[in-house]
């Protein structure tokens, strides 16, 4: 665990960009708050690892197995054209993976997902837990395979 990682350390470093939606077996999934993407998310391993390289393949596939739960939910509640999924860390170093629903109608259908805080940022913690909620909902429906 690192002391400096807000994925680690959650509370209020994780609070600045994300809301937390649920633990998973593998990750806990949080609801970006830079919304110009209707239900992005990030899925955030709960190892500490920098690369995916660095877990076992049992983990891995667990990771893994979380980011689909994950897209399945955003597919059913927000039916987006297209699920964009990146992973970065250069500057943060713990694993995780961003989920960007996309949409024909989008502001930059056909390329890379962006981010821009003045299009649709939630702001306080009732309108996160509003879209959590949805996405909560129907990843426990599909975990207990409704």
């Amino acid at each position: 665990m690192d002391q400096n990682c807000a994925y680690c350390m959650k509370g209020e470093l994780v609070a600045k960009f994300g809301y937390e939606i649920i633990e998973l077996p593998a990750s806990v999934v949080y609801l970006f708050k830079e919304q110009s993407h209707p239900g992005r998310c990030i899925v955030a391993s709960k190892h500490h690892v920098s690369e995916i390289i660095e877990l076992s393949e049992a983990d891995r596939n667990a990771f893994f197995a979380d980011v689909n739960l994950v897209s399945n939910a955003i597919h059913n509640v927000y039916h987006p054209d297209k699920v964009n999924y990146g992973m970065y860390g250069d500057t943060g170093h713990h694993l995780h993976m961003h989920l960007a629903p996309k949409y024909r109608d989008e502001f930059e259908w056909g390329g890379v997902f962006a981010m821009d805080p003045n299009l649709h940022k939630l702001t306080d913690d009732a309108a996160c837990e509003a879209e959590a909620a949805k996405l909560r909902a129907e990843i426990t429906a599909l975990r207990s395979g409704n």
